[in-house]
Protein backbone atom coordinates (compact mmCIF):
# COMPACT_ATOMS: atom_id res chain seq x y z
CA UNK A 1 0.00 0.00 0.00
CA UNK A 2 1.28 3.52 -0.61
CA UNK A 3 0.52 7.02 0.57
CA UNK A 4 -1.50 7.25 -2.87
CA UNK A 5 -3.87 4.99 -1.71
CA UNK A 6 -4.26 5.77 1.47
CA UNK A 7 -3.48 4.84 4.80
CA UNK A 8 -0.06 5.43 6.12
CA UNK A 9 1.99 5.87 9.73
CA UNK A 10 3.71 9.11 10.17
CA UNK A 11 6.47 9.25 12.29
CA UNK A 12 7.09 12.84 13.72
CA UNK A 13 9.84 14.56 15.51
CA UNK A 14 8.81 16.98 17.85
CA UNK A 15 10.47 19.61 19.75
CA UNK A 16 13.20 19.00 22.32
CA UNK A 17 12.79 21.83 24.55
CA UNK A 18 12.14 24.97 22.33
CA UNK A 19 8.52 25.02 20.75
CA UNK A 20 9.96 27.22 17.83
CA UNK A 21 11.76 24.16 16.05
CA UNK A 22 8.33 22.98 15.38
CA UNK A 23 8.37 22.79 11.82
CA UNK A 24 5.03 23.83 9.40
CA UNK A 25 4.69 20.30 8.26
CA UNK A 26 4.59 18.77 11.06
CA UNK A 27 1.88 20.90 12.43
CA UNK A 28 0.04 19.90 9.13
CA UNK A 29 0.78 16.07 9.54
CA UNK A 30 -0.62 16.13 13.07
CA UNK A 31 -3.76 18.45 12.14
CA UNK A 32 -4.31 16.30 9.23
CA UNK A 33 -4.31 12.89 11.09
CA UNK A 34 -6.86 10.84 11.79
CA UNK A 35 -5.65 9.91 15.69
CA UNK A 36 -2.06 10.69 17.04
CA UNK A 37 0.07 8.06 19.17
CA UNK A 38 1.96 9.31 21.75
CA UNK A 39 4.44 8.01 24.29
CA UNK A 40 2.87 10.25 26.90
CA UNK A 41 -0.54 11.87 26.06
CA UNK A 42 -0.22 14.80 28.60
CA UNK A 43 3.16 16.17 26.81
CA UNK A 44 1.68 15.60 23.87
CA UNK A 45 -1.72 17.28 24.36
CA UNK A 46 -0.17 20.11 25.61
CA UNK A 47 1.82 20.57 22.48
CA UNK A 48 -1.54 20.21 20.42
CA UNK A 49 -3.08 22.75 22.49
CA UNK A 50 -0.12 25.22 22.36
CA UNK A 51 -0.89 25.09 18.26
CA UNK A 52 -4.95 24.96 18.01
CA UNK A 53 -4.58 20.82 16.99
CA UNK A 54 -7.49 19.01 17.86
CA UNK A 55 -6.60 15.90 16.64
CA UNK A 56 -7.46 12.80 19.16
CA UNK A 57 -4.63 10.99 21.42
CA UNK A 58 -4.50 7.63 22.20
CA UNK A 59 -1.55 6.35 24.91
CA UNK A 60 1.16 4.53 23.53
CA UNK A 61 4.23 4.08 26.14
CA UNK A 62 6.34 1.19 26.64
CA UNK A 63 3.80 -0.92 28.37
CA UNK A 64 0.97 -0.85 25.99
CA UNK A 65 3.00 -0.52 22.43
CA UNK A 66 2.54 -4.43 21.69
CA UNK A 67 -1.26 -4.45 22.52
CA UNK A 68 -1.79 -1.20 20.57
CA UNK A 69 0.15 -1.99 17.09
CA UNK A 70 -2.64 -4.12 15.82
CA UNK A 71 -5.21 -1.73 16.13
CA UNK A 72 -2.80 0.80 14.81
CA UNK A 73 -2.09 -1.71 11.65
CA UNK A 74 -6.13 -2.24 11.25
CA UNK A 75 -6.42 1.09 10.81
CA UNK A 76 -3.79 2.10 8.73
CA UNK A 77 -5.43 -1.37 6.30
CA UNK A 78 -8.71 0.94 6.76
CA UNK A 79 -7.43 3.95 5.06
CA UNK A 80 -6.59 5.93 8.36
CA UNK A 81 -3.51 8.52 8.79
CA UNK A 82 -1.85 7.87 11.73
CA UNK A 83 0.93 9.70 13.44
CA UNK A 84 3.57 8.70 15.91
CA UNK A 85 4.96 10.88 18.36
CA UNK A 86 7.30 10.49 21.25
CA UNK A 87 7.90 12.70 24.27
CA UNK A 88 10.53 14.97 22.73
CA UNK A 89 12.76 14.75 19.55
CA UNK A 90 12.66 11.79 16.91
CA UNK A 91 10.49 8.76 17.50
CA UNK A 92 12.39 5.11 17.39
CA UNK A 93 15.30 6.89 18.73
CA UNK A 94 15.40 4.45 22.76
CA UNK A 95 11.73 4.25 22.52
CA UNK A 96 9.33 2.06 21.40
CA UNK A 97 8.56 3.70 18.32
CA UNK A 98 10.94 1.42 16.50
CA UNK A 99 8.61 -1.68 17.25
CA UNK A 100 5.87 0.45 15.72
CA UNK A 101 7.73 0.82 12.53
CA UNK A 102 9.26 -2.73 12.33
CA UNK A 103 4.95 -4.14 12.25
CA UNK A 104 3.65 -1.67 10.04
CA UNK A 105 6.52 -2.10 7.35
CA UNK A 106 5.98 -6.03 8.19
CA UNK A 107 2.34 -5.39 7.78
CA UNK A 108 3.59 -4.21 3.75
CA UNK A 109 2.17 -0.72 4.72
CA UNK A 110 3.40 2.61 4.06
CA UNK A 111 5.61 4.51 6.45
CA UNK A 112 7.12 8.13 6.34
CA UNK A 113 9.33 9.98 8.44
CA UNK A 114 8.84 13.70 8.85
CA UNK A 115 12.65 14.89 10.32
CA UNK A 116 13.08 17.35 12.77
CA UNK A 117 14.98 17.77 16.58
CA UNK A 118 17.14 15.52 17.87
CA UNK A 119 19.02 15.89 20.91
CA UNK A 120 22.03 13.26 20.32
CA UNK A 121 22.71 15.02 16.75
CA UNK A 122 22.45 18.98 18.92
CA UNK A 123 24.71 17.56 21.70
CA UNK A 124 27.65 16.54 18.63
CA UNK A 125 27.50 19.74 16.99
CA UNK A 126 27.43 21.71 20.07
CA UNK A 127 30.73 19.81 21.91
CA UNK A 128 33.05 21.08 18.63
CA UNK A 129 34.42 17.61 18.62
CA UNK A 130 36.08 16.56 15.36
CA UNK A 131 35.10 13.33 14.34
CA UNK A 132 34.15 11.20 11.12
CA UNK A 133 31.78 8.91 12.75
CA UNK A 134 29.51 8.54 15.77
CA UNK A 135 27.82 5.96 17.92
CA UNK A 136 24.61 6.29 19.49
CA UNK A 137 24.39 4.23 22.34
CA UNK A 138 20.99 5.15 24.06
CA UNK A 139 20.85 4.94 27.92
CA UNK A 140 24.32 3.83 29.40
CA UNK A 141 23.47 0.74 32.05
CA UNK A 142 22.57 1.56 35.34
CA UNK A 143 25.02 -0.92 37.27
CA UNK A 144 28.49 0.14 37.57
CA UNK A 145 29.70 -2.87 36.06
CA UNK A 146 27.78 -2.97 33.31
CA UNK A 147 28.12 0.35 32.75
CA UNK A 148 31.99 -0.21 32.50
CA UNK A 149 31.94 -3.51 30.50
CA UNK A 150 29.73 -1.40 27.58
CA UNK A 151 31.86 1.49 27.46
CA UNK A 152 35.29 -0.10 27.15
CA UNK A 153 33.97 -2.62 24.25
CA UNK A 154 33.65 0.58 22.76
CA UNK A 155 37.39 1.47 23.37
CA UNK A 156 38.20 0.37 19.85
CA UNK A 157 35.77 2.63 18.19
CA UNK A 158 37.51 5.59 16.25
CA UNK A 159 34.27 7.48 16.71
CA UNK A 160 32.40 9.94 19.21
CA UNK A 161 30.27 8.16 21.34
CA UNK A 162 26.88 9.25 22.36
CA UNK A 163 24.71 8.43 25.33
CA UNK A 164 21.43 9.61 26.89
CA UNK A 165 21.37 9.58 30.78
CA UNK A 166 19.44 10.58 33.17
CA UNK A 167 19.39 13.68 35.35
CA UNK A 168 20.25 11.19 38.58
CA UNK A 169 22.75 8.91 36.96
CA UNK A 170 24.54 11.62 35.86
CA UNK A 171 27.34 11.89 37.86
CA UNK A 172 27.68 8.16 38.23
CA UNK A 173 27.93 7.80 34.78
CA UNK A 174 30.59 10.60 34.01
CA UNK A 175 32.84 9.15 36.84
CA UNK A 176 32.82 6.25 35.11
CA UNK A 177 33.26 7.24 31.93
CA UNK A 178 36.34 9.07 33.83
CA UNK A 179 37.41 6.01 34.92
CA UNK A 180 37.40 4.07 31.33
CA UNK A 181 38.56 7.20 29.28
CA UNK A 182 40.94 9.59 31.12
CA UNK A 183 42.53 10.51 27.93
CA UNK A 184 39.83 11.88 25.78
CA UNK A 185 37.25 15.10 26.50
CA UNK A 186 33.92 14.95 27.23
CA UNK A 187 30.55 17.04 26.19
CA UNK A 188 27.95 16.88 29.32
CA UNK A 189 24.94 18.74 27.60
CA UNK A 190 21.35 19.74 29.00
CA UNK A 191 18.27 21.03 29.10
CA UNK A 192 18.89 21.45 25.18
CA UNK A 193 17.46 24.12 23.54
CA UNK A 194 15.41 25.29 26.43
CA UNK A 195 15.98 28.84 28.53
CA UNK A 196 18.83 26.90 30.91
CA UNK A 197 20.46 24.92 27.94
CA UNK A 198 23.92 24.30 29.29
CA UNK A 199 27.52 22.82 27.90
CA UNK A 200 30.26 21.46 29.73
CA UNK A 201 32.82 20.35 27.82
CA UNK A 202 36.39 19.59 29.05
CA UNK A 203 38.72 16.47 30.46
CA UNK A 204 36.26 13.49 31.23
CA UNK A 205 37.97 13.79 35.14
CA UNK A 206 37.35 17.57 34.79
CA UNK A 207 33.74 17.50 33.53
CA UNK A 208 32.81 14.59 36.54
CA UNK A 209 34.83 16.62 39.40
CA UNK A 210 32.64 20.03 38.28
CA UNK A 211 29.25 18.07 38.65
CA UNK A 212 30.33 16.56 42.41
CA UNK A 213 28.50 19.48 44.23
CA UNK A 214 25.24 19.52 42.35
CA UNK A 215 25.00 15.47 41.52
CA UNK A 216 21.67 15.16 43.36
CA UNK A 217 20.03 18.20 42.45
CA UNK A 218 21.23 17.85 38.72
CA UNK A 219 17.79 18.88 36.45
CA UNK A 220 17.05 18.09 32.99
CA UNK A 221 17.24 15.84 30.21
CA UNK A 222 21.28 15.43 29.73
CA UNK A 223 23.53 13.69 26.74
CA UNK A 224 26.70 12.94 26.74
CA UNK A 225 28.99 12.81 24.47
CA UNK A 226 33.05 11.13 24.84
CA UNK A 227 35.68 12.51 22.26
CA UNK A 228 36.91 10.61 19.52
CA UNK A 229 40.29 8.49 20.78
CA UNK A 230 43.36 11.08 19.46
CA UNK A 231 45.05 9.64 16.03
CA UNK A 232 47.58 6.95 17.31
CA UNK A 233 46.12 6.86 20.62
CA UNK A 234 44.45 4.27 22.49
CA UNK A 235 42.44 2.91 19.60
CA UNK A 236 42.64 -0.75 19.39
CA UNK A 237 43.50 -2.88 16.67
CA UNK A 238 41.83 -6.13 15.23
CA UNK A 239 43.93 -7.79 17.04
CA UNK A 240 42.95 -6.26 20.33
CA UNK A 241 39.43 -6.38 19.84
CA UNK A 242 39.39 -9.99 19.18
CA UNK A 243 41.46 -10.39 22.30
CA UNK A 244 38.62 -8.55 24.29
CA UNK A 245 35.90 -10.74 22.56
CA UNK A 246 37.69 -13.73 23.33
CA UNK A 247 38.45 -12.91 26.85
CA UNK A 248 34.53 -11.63 27.42
CA UNK A 249 33.30 -15.25 26.06
CA UNK A 250 35.64 -17.42 27.97
CA UNK A 251 33.64 -15.46 31.11
CA UNK A 252 30.73 -16.44 29.45
CA UNK A 253 31.43 -19.79 28.67
CA UNK A 254 32.83 -20.26 32.16
CA UNK A 255 28.81 -19.26 33.46
CA UNK A 256 28.12 -22.37 32.14
CA UNK A 257 24.45 -21.17 31.83
CA UNK A 258 24.21 -20.41 28.25
CA UNK A 259 24.47 -22.37 24.67
CA UNK A 260 26.99 -20.92 22.52
CA UNK A 261 24.57 -19.57 19.85
CA UNK A 262 23.33 -17.27 22.95
CA UNK A 263 26.87 -16.23 23.68
CA UNK A 264 27.47 -15.60 20.28
CA UNK A 265 24.63 -13.39 20.28
CA UNK A 266 24.76 -11.51 23.20
CA UNK A 267 28.82 -10.85 22.02
CA UNK A 268 27.62 -9.51 18.72
CA UNK A 269 25.54 -6.70 20.70
CA UNK A 270 27.91 -6.01 23.16
CA UNK A 271 30.87 -5.85 20.17
CA UNK A 272 28.81 -5.00 17.07
CA UNK A 273 30.49 -7.73 14.91
CA UNK A 274 28.63 -10.44 13.31
CA UNK A 275 27.00 -12.78 14.92
CA UNK A 276 28.99 -15.95 12.86
CA UNK A 277 32.15 -13.93 13.46
CA UNK A 278 31.32 -14.30 17.33
CA UNK A 279 29.73 -18.07 17.28
CA UNK A 280 33.25 -18.43 15.46
CA UNK A 281 35.29 -17.19 18.40
CA UNK A 282 33.31 -19.06 21.29
CA UNK A 283 33.12 -22.24 19.00
CA UNK A 284 37.07 -21.98 18.78
CA UNK A 285 37.53 -21.86 22.80
CA UNK A 286 34.89 -24.62 23.33
CA UNK A 287 37.02 -26.34 21.04
CA UNK A 288 40.06 -25.89 23.08
CA UNK A 289 38.98 -26.28 26.22
CA UNK A 290 38.00 -29.97 25.38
Amino acid sequence: MTRESGGYLAICATPIGNMGDISQRILDELEAADAIYAEDTRVTRKLLARFGISTQVRRCDENVTNRMIPQMIEEISGGAKIAFVSDAGTPCISDPGQRVVAAVREAGLDVTVIPGPNAALTALAGSGFSCKSFFFGGFLPRKAGERERTLRSLESLDAALIFYESNHRTYDALKTIAQVFPERRVCMARELTKLHEEYLIGSTQEVAASLADRAESLKGEVTIVIEPPARGGKAADAGDLRGQIAARAEELLAEGNAKPSEIAKALALEFGIAKGEAYDIVQELKDSSE
